[in-house]
């Protein structure tokens, strides 16, 4: 027995020098691959174990730098880690920088790589959209609005702006349409809105379509130009009087009402904010680098006012070569990914070099003439200005531990990882009465929410009724098939909703770690001494940690920790109302087979038997009874003595 211990240690060993032995052949095999490459300019992109794309990069010299991860040379503990994860590699030549940098962006796009910095713009500003392919267009307040054929844009305006009510007002002052397009089409009278004198109802034709559009168009000078929006006031104040002078006060004063407030929003629209030389419509752009931390600041210019900011920031561990070329190709990435807020000129604090092949990269990638700057006396104080900002930015966010990297690093201590996790998914299950039970899958990248990559689940319902642990369990079987895991999962839930999820990976040898968040009143239901939690404070449920660990200890923990659990109950139960919803609406009519939407609603709306009684009568008298064509009845005749 003495022996054991001595024997198992010998047999450890053998078991790590051999592991030590294939890392260093493997990376050996991938340096002389490495040296086998051109000198060439062009993208490189690192594969794990699985194929997968990890970090897409891009070289003047692909040999040099590829080589460079992979000798023995001193590394950075971030390089050291992409390294460990590093299988293989591949690459494309390019022939110029510029065509290096659309390249590298359109890969990063596609494959998402773990270790590439990824810009997430989580600010939107509001437009007024106008789409002329409706014979009456309305006037509609969108986020994020996509460029298409017969569609026009006002904007953006400043986040704050109260573009909504200002849309309410131009609707009520010019009797424009607000309703939906179906509502629209779908309507045989006018609304109470005309009857209130505020539309001037062109979906039942009381008005025809060249006067509507000389309205509308009269309304859109609102936003095309001070000098418009002036003859629109005047035009409005003309209106006001005349009521007044037919002594129709009520309706003069709520004109009144409303012109003071169209005055307000165009004092704040085109008033000058910044010193803009002869640009108009620009970004104006600089960063900070801190001690951790690098900060992005983006002035957004437009029509001569300063409309807003933008800020990015990102870990300078996670910078693998020169900090200039990884916030240029953030700034492209952002860019194409948002090209309803492209400028006439972008003001850099590069070189010209630098801002040519910017330049040249997005006028590729989004077909439009785009200048970009370098740095230049003409713009000397506007860079200062942004400079100052993410400079500031910066100071505040680390002294109100607002960053995501504090929170995301306690975590990796807390789990004792080795790098700090990036991607989270988080879970929650919705049921009630053990009817329609559903479950979210919510995905966050760098602490910060990707939607794109929310998924929801339509779970089995069970016999017993309410069973959290068997559909935690169910929704874990079903995840873990489709491979390309998180660096952490979240569970809404305690200890027995963590060891459930423990137990599937167990099952499954994936080492990935689950943690829970629950209430300090949601302990105590558990079984933990009251003792223990004190407070009404948010609770992190590790495995292995006897006590919980109080959030409150680590408040940017706490709120990615928060958020998730939070948005992850909405869309959980956003599914699940859904489901109830049609579940309980559900009719024998749903599952007839040949029949449309609008025969299901006109059956429903006739029929007044019930099935049984329907059941005896022939095709003919269904057809007659319901009034639908004969196909139609001859379907229904077949599905009720199916049943």
């Amino acid at each position: 027995m003495s022996d054991s211990k001595p024997n198992q240690d010998i047999v450890s060993n053998e078991r790590d020098n051999v592991k030590l032995s294939a890392r260093k052949n493997m990376l050996k095999g991938l340096l002389d691959k490495a040296n086998t490459l051109p000198n060439a300019s062009g993208c490189y992109f690192m594969q794990d174990s699985n194929g997968h794309i990890i970090y897409v990069g891009k070289a003047k010299k692909l040999k040099s730098r590829v080589v460079s991860y992979f000798n023995q040379s001193a590394k950075s503990a971030k390089t050291q880690i992409l390294v460990s994860h590093i299988r293989d590699f591949d690459f494309i030549i390019t022939k110029t920088e510029a065509e290096s940098l659309v390249l590298e962006n359109n890969l990063i796009k596609e494959h998402k790589p773990k270790y590439n910095i990824r810009l997430k713009d989580d600010k939107s500003y509001p437009y007024v959209l106008l789409n002329y392919n409706e014979s009456f267009p309305r006037l509609e307040y969108v986020r994020k609005p996509k460029k298409r054929k017969g569609v026009e844009l006002f904007g953006p305006f400043p986040v704050g702006s109260n573009i909504s009510q200002i849309l309410r007002v131009l609707n009520k002052a010019f009797e424009l349409r607000d309703c939906s397009l179906h509502e629209f089409n779908s309507r045989k009278t006018p609304c109470i809105l005309h009857q209130m004198k505020q539309c001037s109802a062109p979906c039942v034709d009381l008005i025809s379509k060249e006067n509507y559009l000389k309205d509308l168009d009269f309304a859109l000078d609102f936003f095309r130009s001070k000098k418009k929006v002036e003859n629109v006031l005047e035009h409005l104040t003309s209106r006001m009087m005349k009521l007044a002078e037919h002594e129709e006060f009520e309706k003069a004063a709520a004109l009144r009402d409303q012109i003071e407030e169209l005055t307000l929003f165009a004092e704040k629209s085109f008033e000058q904010n910044v010193e803009l030389l002869d640009e108009s419509n620009l970004d104006i752009i600089s960063y900070f680098i801190g001690e951790s931390e690098i900060d992005i600041s983006l002035y957004l210019v437009r029509n001569g006012n300063l409309l807003g900011h933008k800020n990015f920031n990102f870990l300078l561990d996670d910078v693998f070569h020169e900090v200039d070329e990884e916030i240029k190709l953030a700034l492209v990435q952002y860019y194409s990914q948002n090209s309803d807020l492209i400028p006439d000129t972008i003001v850099t604090p590069f070189d010209k070099d630098s801002a040519k092949d910017m330049q040249q990269a997005l006028s590729e990638l989004l077909d439009v003439k785009i200048k970009v700057k370098g740095k230049s006396k003409k713009f000397e104080s506007l860079l200062a200005n942004a400079f100052e900002h993410a400079k500031e930015t910066q100071r505040v966010r680390l002294e109100n531990q607002d960053s995501v990297f504090v929170g995301l690093n306690k975590l990796k201590s807390l789990l004792s990882l080795s790098e700090r996790p990036k991607t989270i998914e988080c879970y929650d299950i919705a049921i009630w009465q053990g009817k329609s039970p559903t479950a979210s899958q919510i995905f966050f990248y760098e602490g910060k929410p990707d939607k794109t990559r929310y998924r929801y689940y339509h779970l089995q319902e069970r016999p017993e009724g309410n069973n959290d642990f068997a559909m935690m369990d169910e929704v874990f079987r079903r995840r873990l098939k489709k491979g390309e895991l998180p660096d952490v999962f979240l569970v809404d839930g305690g200890v027995a909703q963590v060891n459930t999820v423990k137990k599937v990976l167990d099952e499954l040898e994936i080492n990935t770690p689950v943690v829970g968040i629950a209430k300090a009143r949601d302990l105590k239901k558990l079984g933990f001494r009251s003792s223990d939690v004190k407070s009404s404070d948010e609770r992190l449920i590790i495995q292995g940690r006897s006590n919980p660990y109080i959030l409150s200890k680590c408040p940017s923990l706490m709120r990615i920790c928060v958020q998730m659990r939070d948005e992850a109950h909405r869309f959980s139960r956003k599914l699940h109302h859904k489901a109830e919803h049609k579940r309980v609406l559900k009719s024998w009519v749903d599952d007839v087979k040949g029949l449309n939407k609008d025969i299901r609603q006109e059956v429903l709306r006739v029929n007044r038997l019930s099935v049984e009684e329907l059941s005896k009568m022939n095709i003919k008298e269904i057809q007659d009874y319901l009034g639908i064509a004969l196909k139609y009845a001859r379907a229904i005749y077949e599905h009720l003595h199916t049943l």
